[in-house]
């Protein structure tokens, strides 16, 4: 029996909790899609628990943390990435230089700045500081696209084993992220890279390739592609 406490129908996590207390993927809501739990922390050790399960963070400042794992989750095997013309020609012609983990935490700024005619952002202070905590141990990265010695767009996420989850995209100039990911995709085999997680789905996306796949699915290839390893926990 599930004895942790339920907010609007789903699990509170307490912040001093077991980092791995998170419930089964299946238990998320319908409406909103894919909301599991709330509660918890930010720590290196829940977020990479999250993540191994199919799980991420998700909220707005004045919320608790609020965790997701949506049904269907889209997905981008780097091996049917679309390259259309528009982008080939800005790989060609616009100048610009990739470069990986050169700047993470402008990349993220740039992500939580305003867009549009939004005043607000779901990367909040604690979540820039959980991200730029995992940079500093090797497992979030950013892939940024410079011209002229100026960022002009980028993207960054979480890499586990062979799996490399998007969070978040930004553009400053004509198609900036868009290179950066084509950059990531090309360097697939070399990062052993076999599967990017895009969360949810976008226009944005399925134009360059993604497409849903089914939780259950996810979770089963993300068991097969990032699993645990003795030590990487930290205490």
């Amino acid at each position: 029996m599930n004895r942790k406490p339920r907010m609007q129908g789903i699990v509170w996590l307490p912040a001093d909790g077991d980092p791995d207390d998170f419930p089964p993927v299946e238990q998320a809501l319908e409406q909103p899609d894919g909301l599991l739990a709330a509660g918890g922390d930010l720590s290196r050790a829940r977020l990479l628990s999250a993540y191994r399960r199919g799980i991420f963070p998700w909220y707005s400042d004045g919320q608790p943390i609020l965790w997701w794992s949506p049904d269907p989750r889209e997905i981008l095997w780097p091996a049917e990435f679309h390259c259309s013309r528009s982008l080939a020609r800005s790989l060609r012609k616009r100048g610009y230089e990739t470069r990986y983990d050169s700047d993470f935490a402008a990349v993220i700024d740039a992500c939580a700045a305003p867009r549009g005619d939004s005043t607000g952002t779901w990367i909040t202070a604690a979540m820039r500081s959980a991200y730029l905590d995992l940079h500093a141990f090797g497992l979030a990265h950013s892939i940024e696209s410079w011209r002229d010695g100026v960022l002009a767009g980028g993207l960054y996420g979480v890499q586990l084993g062979r799996v490399f989850f998007g969070e978040s995209m930004f553009s400053h100039e004509t198609d900036a992220s868009k290179v950066a990911l084509a950059r990531l995709v090309g360097d697939a085999r070399a990062r052993d890279l076999q599967l990017i997680d895009c969360q949810m789905a976008t226009q944005h996306l399925r134009r360059m390739g993604s497409r849903p796949m089914p939780r259950a699915d996810f979770v089963t290839w993300l068991d097969k592609l990032c699993p645990a390893v003795a030590g990487d926990r930290p205490h």
